[in-house]
């Protein structure tokens, strides 16, 4: 099989994915149609439709766009099915019903960015250094019924450093999706479209316990004052920059307000006596206790205020008052 053979539906919305479009775009590939979400109304009150990131990057480059609201509504359906595709490929969308994932004669793949079976899920980069993890990857799969369990193609490694936040493993694995990308199209093209795929199964090795990605909410980002030192450092960097890691600020009256935090520095002192949560100010360093020490908090952002150094927010307040515990 030639590459030239392959007609390809791409189906991803945020920025993520528009580097694997850009790839298939400029490595001479035929895509054939972009399947992506519905404007997202924006402004004060919804007026202004703004586009997916992968809708721009369609237009731009002359692509036809397709936005169903519904993957099942029959008319969006029969529109797909007259682009006459052999192949879909799906980075960063939303689940698919089989009778979108299994039209193409040579099935649909997906880039997901974990080393499957590990963080199956809507958010594992995320959750990976959320949970201290240092390594992670790309994979890509067949789509089959199940959310993130059809038979791996290949798998890339990602390195994940100390100090890196969510936002710089975002980056990391954008690009290094868009080249497990490239490098799986090539397989599909050597084996005539049907290449080798182990069942994820086989990939797991005795006695490991399979780590879960799910979606994240507000309630998920609360920081818990009661884990370790390394334990809420990891914590605020799987959620920095978005959605944000916050605790509760509570004055002498009672009064709470939101305190996001973006980044913090594990230290060695002794917390002594100090319950988790407690805060402390030494000089301009402002460390809130954990379970086995203190957390130094270098970015902050009170509820309405701007994101801002913590030895700025010092300066901005005149009392810190106490955190009040996550229950």
């Amino acid at each position: 099989m030639r590459k030239e053979d392959l007609r390809i539906v791409f189906m991803g919305t945020p920025e993520f994915a528009v580097a694997t479009l850009d790839a298939l775009v400029k490595g001479g590939y035929n895509v054939v149609a972009v399947v992506t979400q519905p404007d997202k109304p924006v402004g004060r009150h919804g007026s202004v439709l703004q586009p997916s990131q992968v809708k721009q990057y369609a237009v731009e480059h002359g692509l036809p766009v397709l936005q169903p609201v519904k993957m099942k509504d029959e008319d969006f359906v029969n529109q797909l099915r007259s682009y006459n595709a052999n192949l879909q490929v799906v980075v960063a969308f939303r689940m698919l019903p089989e009778v979108v994932w299994d039209m193409p004669e040579y099935g649909t793949f997906n880039v997901h960015a974990a080393l499957l079976p590990q963080y199956r899920g809507a958010a594992p980069i995320n959750w990976a250094v959320i949970n201290g993890e240092t390594r992670t990857g790309v994979t890509t799969f067949f789509l089959d019924h199940d959310i993130d369990t059809g038979k791996v193609i290949m798998q890339l490694p990602f390195d994940i450093h100390d100090d890196y936040n969510v936002e710089n493993v975002y980056d990391g694995l954008m690009y290094l999706g868009a080249d497990i990308c490239m490098q799986t199209l090539e397989r599909i093209v050597d084996a005539d479209g049907h290449p080798e795929a182990i069942p994820q199964e086989e990939l797991i090795t005795a006695g490991e316990t399979l780590l879960p990605a799910p979606k994240i909410f507000k309630e998920t980002c609360e920081i818990d004052w009661q884990k370790s030192t390394k334990q809420v450092y990891d914590f605020v960097r799987g959620l920095s920059p978005y959605p944000g890691a916050w605790t509760t600020l509570e004055d002498e009256d009672g009064k709470q307000t939101v305190l996001k935090i973006y980044a913090t520095t594990k230290t060695n002192d002794d917390k002594g006596n100090a319950a988790p949560g407690e805060i402390t100010v030494d000089g301009k360093l402002l460390l809130v206790a954990t379970s086995d020490g203190w957390l130094q908090l270098d970015e902050v952002q009170l509820a309405g205020k701007k994101r801002m150094k913590a030895r700025d927010f010092l300066n901005g307040v005149k009392k810190i008052g106490r955190i009040h515990n996550k229950s």
